[in-house]
């Protein structure tokens, strides 16, 4: 089995990266910049992928001729949150460039590579902060959270969907919340540790469950669009 990993350098991505690879998988791990040591464990192959960036030649030939059986698109930023008058509409920008078009460009790339798999799957790593009925509901009212990340959450949220009615029938389509993360861009009073929702993860993708598009938390059970 064969997944390609973003924003996989620290945090949820590398903690992914190490489950999948301690249950037997074969992982391509995507950094921002070169790392300083070598992969922590043989079955990983670290590029320096860049998802605002076109798809290069060195995540290209380490997936090679192989079907890929998951593409998990991890990488992401947000915002501070700040009133309107204090928003920069840049950082709306710059957070749909990463979370939405950067799970697109590499989608894009990797399309004939997934199509090769049996049962692929794309998971997009997204938040429950990303659904318009719950925050409609008014369920995150309180949270300061930025402009930025809840608009670029939910625009990812639709390409899930997008890309799930385009590839019906062909490749899965999954939007996944990994929980409340105790991580550098996890909120105040986090429980969960990477490696537990890794775990969680690792678990799922196996599963032969075939809906699609699904939008689902670890901390379990689906979540409303």
């Amino acid at each position: 089995m064969l997944a390609v990993v973003t924003g996989a350098g620290r945090g949820f991505g590398a903690a992914l990266v190490e489950c999948l690879a301690a249950g037997g998988w074969d992982v391509v791990a995507c950094v921002r910049t070169e790392p300083a040591a070598a992969p922590p464990h043989d079955r990983v192959r670290t590029v320096v992928q860049d998802v605002r960036e076109p798809v290069g030649a060195q995540l290209l030939a380490a997936v090679g001729e192989r079907p890929l059986d998951v593409l998990v698109n991890n990488a992401g930023i947000g915002a501070p949150g700040r009133p309107l008058a204090g928003v920069d509409p840049q950082t709306i920008l710059d957070a749909v460039d990463v979370n939405v078009a950067g799970p697109l460009r590499l989608a894009q790339a990797l399309l004939p590579r997934l199509l090769a798999a049996p049962a692929p799957l794309i998971v997009n790593v997204t938040s429950r902060l990303g659904s318009l009925s719950a925050q409609a509901a008014g369920e995150f009212a309180g949270r300061g959270t930025s402009y930025a990340y809840r608009i670029a959450k939910a625009a990812q949220n639709m390409l899930t969907i997008a890309l799930a009615q385009e590839l019906s029938g062909r490749v899965r389509c999954w939007a996944v919340h990994p929980g409340s993360l105790t991580t550098a861009m996890g909120a105040a009073g986090a429980t969960t540790s990477p490696h537990d929702a890794a775990t969680r993860l690792v678990r799922l993708l196996r599963s032969p469950d075939p809906a699609s598009p699904r939008y689902l938390s670890l901390d379990g059970g689906d979540l409303p669009w």
